[in-house]
């Protein structure tokens, strides 16, 4: 939860099209440090573009960006320093076969951050024991369970030292048995104060840790606020209409 009120994130007026197609229209907010904020809309609304405009994986058509009071849509920012700063965690996992749960988490430090592989290895030991899977260092991905596999990525982010977590749809791809076990522990990171921008249809984990919730519909912000006003008297009929069918389809607490 929000502690430290300095900025982590800015977005101003973010525009991305493709085509003829408006995905992000004038998306403009703020994320400040020990923050965790929650978008929330129909699928193909441009939410997964927006987190993907950020870390600098897709380039937006016009607006800015800034990370720590550094402007990363600036053309001489350092894209790589950019990522370095921001953690990833994505739907689908996006861990390597061939390496164990250690080696996936301590690769980046080893290449990227150029640590000796006994810090990195420790570095990794912690951060899996951080998520709970310290006894599954030695594992595979196929050995893991998907929502093991999706704790292992978010121990990979972790452990970068990043200075924002960026999720996307993280629990989407889970049986609704393992979705407890990711949601745990993001809760978990947001109580400790990690900066947090997460993409889901969680209704339940956003009620509990989140700071703001933004409602997104084709390409734009349709409101946002606190979580007690916006789930409680919502000023838009569409949020309403919204929540509503999430609601209907998966329970209040938004869980599959």
């Amino acid at each position: 939860m929000s502690g430290d009120q300095s900025v982590v994130l800015r977005v101003e007026n973010i525009r991305k099209n493709y085509g003829k197609e408006k995905v992000l229209e004038d998306i403009s907010f703020e994320v400040k440090k020990g923050e965790t904020k929650v978008i929330i809309g129909p699928s193909g609304t441009g939410k997964s573009t927006l987190l993907r405009c950020i870390n600098q994986l897709t380039t937006p058509d016009s607006g800015r960006v800034w990370l720590d009071g550094i402007e990363v849509t600036n053309s001489g920012s350092d894209i790589n320093q950019v990522r370095q700063s921001i953690g990833m965690v994505f739907q689908d996992f996006n861990l390597f076969s061939h390496l164990s749960a250690l080696d996936n988490v301590r690769l980046g430090l080893i290449k990227v951050k150029k640590m000796e592989k006994r810090a990195a290895s420790q570095e990794a030991m912690t951060q899996l024991a951080r998520v709970g899977l310290q006894d599954k260092a030695a594992s595979y991905p196929a050995e893991l369970s998907g929502g093991q596999q999706q704790r292992v990525s978010i121990a990979r982010a972790l452990a970068m030292g990043p200075k924002l977590m960026l999720f996307d749809e993280p629990t989407s791809a889970l049986d609704p048995e393992l979705i407890g076990e990711v949601l745990g522990v993001m809760k978990d990171l947001a109580k400790s104060g990690i900066t947090m921008l997460v993409v889901s249809h969680e209704l339940g984990f956003a009620r509990s840790v989140c700071d703001e919730i933004i409602f997104i519909e084709k390409g734009v912000i349709v409101e946002q606020g606190l979580p007690e006003v916006l789930f409680g008297n919502p000023r838009h009929q569409r949020t309403r209409e919204f929540l509503s069918k999430i609601n209907e389809l998966y329970g209040e607490t938004g869980k599959k």
